[in-house]
């Protein structure tokens, strides 16, 4: 049973005072029309209209019906309105989760002029350094940073995620520069405890393109990057980070990159979702514009931060000869 077609057959009904009237407005034949009426009423179980030969009146229970009625239709076509807006129009509500860092860093001072671009959208922006599941947590998006496990989500790169070791001028002084990787194994090195584990083998590349894999240690070890950058800079080691974290304090001198013509893999900055198919115009507006803001050179590379890059003074001379 069409139950919220036959209600609004009976409302028109009532508004027309005719079935016929009712029945033309909705392009229906009269016999339809009266047929569906007699299924509202026989599923019901009340009897709706005293019909007479000049006008139809609603009973009491048809009034009952028509005062809480049209309410749920006009609230149903409201809602349906605002669906197919949000199918077709930039609004309705967006939620995204991200890294906490990232996105107070780098993300925040964009919403300002991504919200006056869409006045219609309302933004909730959760930080977290949490890996989320976005159906069941009820996200539109998440931005990802590094490696991107297997899984059903649609990823789209954002930007790249280019890493450097970098230690403070002091720990340097004290403890001398790195020439090789070979060296860090003397090195006390602060480690990342991921969702993979603890990252205590550190791979980098030579300018040949050879692999150097060099098994760390140290005393320092955390599961949030900014607690290894805040003890990079006070001293205690050597970490392993990337660019976008550390960007300011490679540009102010308080940290530094060690061993620069050593490249370590890049990985990438993702915005990911649930679904290739019917991606909302809000989810759409948002990836592009971070795409647009964030994109290839990152604000984190471009000057002055040119003197942070990771290829290293070296491989610049040999890049401008």
């Amino acid at each position: 049973m069409d139950r919220v077609g036959d209600l609004l057959l009976f409302l028109r009904v009532l508004d027309q005072g005719s079935i016929s009237a009712a029945a033309r407005s909705l392009d229906l034949s009269v016999a339809v029309a009266s047929q569906r009426l007699k299924r509202l009423e026989r599923e019901l179980g009340v009897r709706l209209l005293h019909r007479s030969t000049r006008r139809l009146h609603p009973t009491p229970e048809g009034l009952a019906l028509a005062g809480q009625g049209r309410a749920l239709v006009e609230d149903l076509d409201a809602l349906t309105a605002q669906l197919r807006r949000g199918g077709s129009e930039v609004a309705g509500s967006l939620r995204v989760t991200m890294p906490a860092a990232f996105g107070s860093q780098y993300v925040s001072p964009l919403l300002p002029e991504f919200l006056a671009r869409y006045p219609e959208l309302k933004l909730y922006v959760h930080l977290s350094d949490q890996l989320m599941d976005l159906v069941s947590a009820g996200f539109d998006l998440a931005i990802r940073i590094g490696a991107l496990d297997d899984s059903s989500l649609v990823a789209r790169r954002l930007a790249a995620n280019r890493r450097v070791l970098c230690a403070s001028p002091d720990y340097l002084r004290r403890r001398g520069t790195p020439r090789t990787p070979a060296d860090l194994a003397a090195h006390d090195c602060l480690l990342l405890v991921g969702n993979g584990g603890r990252q205590d083998s550190w791979r980098l590349r030579d300018a040949r393109g050879r692999e150097h894999v060099v098994r760390v240690n140290g005393r320092f070890e955390s599961n949030q990057g900014e607690l290894l950058s805040n003890t990079a800079e006070a001293g205690l080691g050597i970490a392993m980070h990337s660019l976008w974290h550390i960007h300011r304090e490679l540009c102010e001198g308080r940290l530094q990159v060690v061993l620069p013509d050593y490249a370590l893999d890049d990985t990438g900055i993702h915005a990911v979702m649930p679904q290739r198919r019917l991606v909302p115009p809000r989810v759409r507006a948002f990836v592009d514009f971070l795409a647009e803001q964030l994109g290839d050179p990152p604000p984190w590379e471009r000057e002055p931060a040119a003197a942070s890059h990771p290829e290293g003074a070296a491989a610049r001379r040999r890049r401008r000869a």
